[in-house]
């Protein structure tokens, strides 16, 4: 667990000139620090050292890359009576709200305006950590993140010779593993299957996090060395196996790379394996299809899409990933 004083961001707050407090108040956040989750400067304040140390675990490796609006994130820690893992949260949007409520102890409240978000959990929430990670403190900035800041894609990327390639694609169309596959073969890792694409840059950079890579369980039968890693439970979504970049022997990593190409992929299709080009309508059609947000970042991210579909736009039909690799591999070095 994290300890004051271990980080030198991590600060108290003064206590309050005592007075009479409200029973339905919540108790003040005199603890904060600042952290970086893919490049951008978030503000945690909370009144649980175990929140800043979950915080700390997510995000500490991440480096200030982006000088952007900041974000604030609130943690309450209440007492509760239940220490049971709470639902799947529920989210609604009610502009400029986002609101993920899982029960009566367990919600978030994001205002996508002023880049703020509310969190309050129950103490025994706590005890739940892939739970808390996932659904309540890991999402609470990437919701202005990928409304504000950036263009949300939900697609891998890899880079070689300093060309990118996003891969993108519907649920199960193998993304992640053939991303991996291609990380394997000597090419650079970004993303697995969310990458954000900068809103304000001229060019096409997508950011991603690239200290882990998610697979569904089933990747075990192509990539045996992924066989011993814990199995993420239903709680914290769908069943996955996170895998840190940082175990993996001769993997490249960078949080950012240049998209030159994008690539939808296709694995239940008949016939021959190929690449040939993808429409650039069903392309757009695909991709706004994750878009949320204010309609001021909406017209931005939609202007961010159009800069993407500026490129080369292709599907990619295949089964076997070492075909698969060899194919992009020709593509970058070709462009065809």
């Amino acid at each position: 667990m994290i300890e004051i004083g271990e980080r030198e961001s991590v600060r108290r707050k003064p206590p309050s000139p005592i007075g009479l407090k409200h029973p339905l108040e919540v108790p003040e956040l005199g603890l904060s620090s600042w952290f970086y989750p893919l490049g951008f400067p978030i503000e945690l304040r909370t009144n649980s050292l175990e929140i800043l140390a979950l915080a700390d675990g997510l995000w500490s490796i991440n480096e200030h890359r982006f000088d952007t609006r900041r974000i604030r994130v609130d943690v309450h820690v209440l007492d509760g009576d239940s220490t049971e893992c709470p639902p799947t949260p529920q989210v609604r949007i009610a502009a400029p709200l986002l609101i993920n409520v899982a029960d009566s102890e367990n919600y978030s409240i994001a205002n996508l305006e002023e880049l703020t978000t509310q969190v309050f959990v129950s103490r025994g929430t706590l005890r739940h950590g892939a739970y808390m990670e996932y659904f309540l403190v890991g999402s609470a900035p990437l919701c202005h993140i990928a409304s504000s800041h950036t263009t949300p894609v939900h697609g891998a990327c890899v880079a070689c010779n300093g060309r990118g390639v996003l891969l993108c694609g519907d649920s199960g169309a193998g993304k992640s593993s053939l991303a991996y596959a291609c990380a394997r073969a000597g090419w650079t890792y970004t993303s697995d299957d969310a990458s954000f694409l900068l809103n304000k840059a001229d060019r096409r950079t997508v950011v991603g996090n690239c200290h882990q890579v998610r697979f569904r369980p089933s990747a075990i039968e192509l990539f045996p060395e992924v066989e011993g890693h814990v199995v993420t439970p239903r709680a914290a979504g769908k069943p996955s196996i996170e895998v840190p970049t940082v175990t993996m022997n001769g993997v490249n990593c960078s949080p950012t790379a240049e998209v030159d190409f994008l690539v939808f992929l296709n694995r239940k299709a008949s016939g021959l394996p190929r690449l040939s080009r993808f429409s650039r309508d069903a392309a757009r059609q695909s991709l706004r299809q994750v878009l949320y947000g204010m309609p001021k970042t909406i017209a931005r991210q939609g202007a961010a899409l159009e800069r993407l579909l500026a490129i080369d736009v292709f599907e990619l039909r295949y089964r076997d990933l070492d075909w698969a690799v060899n194919r992009l591999e020709t593509l970058v070095r070709e462009g065809c």
